[in-house]
């Protein structure tokens, strides 16, 4: 028996390492070079990225393979829409002709169009319809359809991506996307995996937190965040993660990637807000892990800490990623929004919006 478990756990091993080593979406590694380029961060220690207080993410072979049990046969009840979402549709030539006031456009979780200032942005494209390395290796999309095919979108100015995880950097929609893109803006190390998916290095700007890049007449931020990274067992912490700031000369929108609670929220609106606008993470949430996840009442106070004239819960409404109902996040959120008086939009996946607009249809949707 313990001859048969042994050859079992050697036989997954390789198979892992095959898988990886051959299998495109996994992404890059960073080479010595650009490891010894990122030595001068002071988020970058003993070749990985840390966050400023300590999160334990070190998690083993085996442990990862129990979370991964619990988590595929623990019930959780209302975890997934009983029917497919519907989706609002967009065509390629309402985005391409588009030229009024600044428009978003959401596609569930944390991706989003922005048309701001007479260019296409898009934040953290995940397209496809399983956010992880293989379509058998996670859960559906809650909606069959997007607002757009990403094949049908037109040409964008920037990409901006918060970090390497697969819900938010995924290999399909890159690979689709790269020849219409004119620069990718990404935090420091995840640079490599566009390289290793055909993007040109010309075309991708990295940042460290805390520093600013212009964009013609938009200034991007990258700004911190507490959460982790990797594709993979072996890679681990080795590319950074990020929120971002976008400012125009009339406007002010935050971003936050994903991230735990914790003081940098006040600290960035103190060093950039208020905001017009925070997009925050909501979603995916569990008391295994509060470090690298905010709860929906968290949320909402670091829209109070960005000093937010409005928020919108993203993260959530496209895939189950942790152990609670798959509408437990924009219902909590709204009530604590409520209580503490902060303006709340939930628009639905593929509605377009407008910044501008005093009143946006918060009708629940969800139910």
């Amino acid at each position: 028996m313990i001859l048969t478990l042994s050859i079992f756990i050697a036989s997954l091993v390789v198979a892992y390492f095959l898988f990886v080593g051959f299998y495109p979406s996994f992404g890059g590694d960073l080479s010595k070079e650009r490891q010894t380029e990122y030595a001068s961060s002071e988020q970058f220690n003993n070749g990985k990225f840390e966050n400023t207080k300590p999160v334990n993410m070190e998690l083993s072979f085996f442990e990862t393979l129990s979370l991964f049990r619990k988590f595929l046969f623990t019930k959780v009840e209302n975890g997934r829409p009983k029917n497919d979402i519907a989706v609002n549709k967009i065509d390629s030539l309402s985005i391409a002709n588009y030229a009024s006031p600044t428009r978003f456009v959401w596609f569930g979780h944390s991706s989003f169009l922005i048309q701001m200032n007479h260019k296409n942005i898009l934040l953290d494209p995940m397209f496809s319809p399983v956010p992880a390395p293989h379509n058998i290796l996670g859960g559906k999309r809650f909606s069959a359809e997007l607002p757009i095919e990403v094949q049908k979108l037109p040409k964008i100015d920037a990409v901006l991506i918060s970090h390497d995880h697969y819900d938010h950097l995924d290999y399909e929609s890159i690979s689709i996307l790269k020849d219409k893109v004119a620069t990718f803006y990404t935090p420091l190390g995840v640079g490599v995996h566009l390289e290793a998916w055909g993007v040109s290095k010309e075309n991708i700007i990295e940042l460290d937190w805390w520093q600013e890049t212009m964009f013609d007449d938009l200034k991007f931020i990258c700004t911190p965040a507490r959460h982790f990274s990797g594709r993979k067992f072996n890679n681990r912490q080795s590319t950074l993660w990020s929120s971002w700031v976008i400012q125009s000369d009339m406007e002010n929108i935050f971003f936050s990637g994903d991230s735990g609670y914790d003081s940098h929220f006040k600290e960035i609106g103190e060093k950039y807000g208020p905001f017009n606008f925070a997009m925050l993470e909501c979603g995916q949430y569990n008391e295994m892990w509060p470090e690298i996840h905010m709860f929906p009442e968290e949320t909402a106070q670091a829209g109070l800490d960005l000093q937010a004239n409005r928020i919108m819960p993203i993260h959530w409404g496209a895939f189950k990623l942790a152990l609670h109902s798959w509408t437990d996040p924009v219902e909590r959120v709204t009530k604590k929004a409520k209580a503490l008086n902060l303006p709340i939009i939930t628009p639905k996946i593929g509605e377009a919006f407008l910044l501008q607009d005093e009143i946006i249809n918060n009708q629940d949707w969800w139910q």
